[in-house]
């Protein structure tokens, strides 16, 4: 019991068992980016703040020391990417370089860009099989999993070697999620939620699917507790958490509160205590030393709500004993 109070109070900013705490938040004021941990610091990569024109920003935040510096630009803007790290170095995978208000339109990416943090240069590799926004992925055994997008994508589903520099096609999506949040538990690969179009309006699924590589099959899991999209989530101690997004009110165009666990060893949903300030477009979050961190996000629906907010939350849940 000590030890474990211990691991809660390890971040300079100490954050209570079971508890959010703000954290000192990112310089830069935005939403739908995609966020990786390697080495102690997280990385929020492009986005965009409230006049929608998307950046190449990068926002790396040091978990220890509780502060922000700017890494290496983005050779070009990005917006509703995935990213995901393996072996020490970050992948940032599809999104978009513009927006539905941008004048030069959305502009779609199959774009694969590596980043080495120790030599600080992002450098090209084989695009995804599709140009994708709106998707989301995992790591499992080293190979990067990337599902989803906004449609006509939206049922795809691809894995990418970093050894090889390979991709290869896998078996459409049982159901056809963006904004939507992955997970992989006991390797396998899982999908929680998200919505069927391309608006934050239009119609959210509480589905929940699961992917055997072993067997390149899909079955369906346990629904999540109530349809969503926009939100976030991860693996902390074998549970897998999701919390915020867009989908409260009757035309899904609320804030969402909800902080919800899903326990892979029994297949339930345990509904924790809200969010105190829900947060919607990020992809990605990080669960070191005990803590899990949820940097930046908008803090209302749409694209047009970027804000200075940098959230923790202490865990106090186990599916892994």
């Amino acid at each position: 019991m000590i030890i474990r109070l211990m691991l809660l109070l390890l971040p300079s900013l100490a954050v209570s068992a079971g508890e959010w705490e703000p954290l000192t938040p990112p310089p830069l004021p935005q939403s739908e980016f995609s966020v990786a941990e390697v080495n102690g610091e997280i990385y929020l990569m492009g986005g965009y703040p409230s006049d929608r024109i998307t950046r190449n920003s990068v926002q790396v935040y040091n978990i220890k020391e509780d502060t922000w510096r700017m890494g290496p630009d983005l050779p070009l803007p990005n917006n509703h990417g995935t990213a995901e790290v393996v072996n020490g170095i970050i992948y940032l995978i599809g999104g978009a370089t513009g927006s539905s208000s941008s004048p030069g339109g959305v502009g779609y990416q199959d774009a694969v860009w590596a980043l080495d943090p120790n030599v600080g240069e992002w450098i090209a590799k084989s695009p995804m099989p599709t140009k994708r926004r709106g998707l989301n992925s995992a790591v499992i055994d080293d190979k990067i999993y990337v599902a989803g997008g906004q449609p006509p994508r939206a049922h795809d589903f691809a894995v990418y070697d970093p050894a090889t520099d390979r991709w290869e096609t896998l078996p459409d999506l049982p159901y056809g999620p963006n904004h939507f949040v992955v997970g992989a538990l006991d390797g396998k690969f899982h999908t929680f939620g998200g919505r069927l179009q391309s608006s934050h309006t239009s119609e959210l699924t509480d589905k929940h699917a699961i992917y055997d590589p072993q067997i390149q099959k899909w079955t369906l899991g346990t629904p999540v507790p109530s349809p969503r999209s926009g939100n976030n989530g991860v693996l902390a101690f074998g549970c897998f958490h999701l919390w915020g997004g867009e989908g409260a009110g009757i035309n899904h165009d609320e804030m969402l509160a909800a902080h919800d666990v899903y326990d892979p060893r029994t297949q339930t949903w345990t509904s924790l205590p809200p969010m105190p300030i829900p947060v919607h477009g990020v992809t990605g979050a990080a669960f070191v030393d005990g803590i899990i961190y949820a940097p930046g996000g908008g803090i209302a629906s749409g694209g047009r709500s970027g804000a200075h907010i940098n959230q923790a939350f202490g865990p106090q849940m186990r599916c892994d004993d």
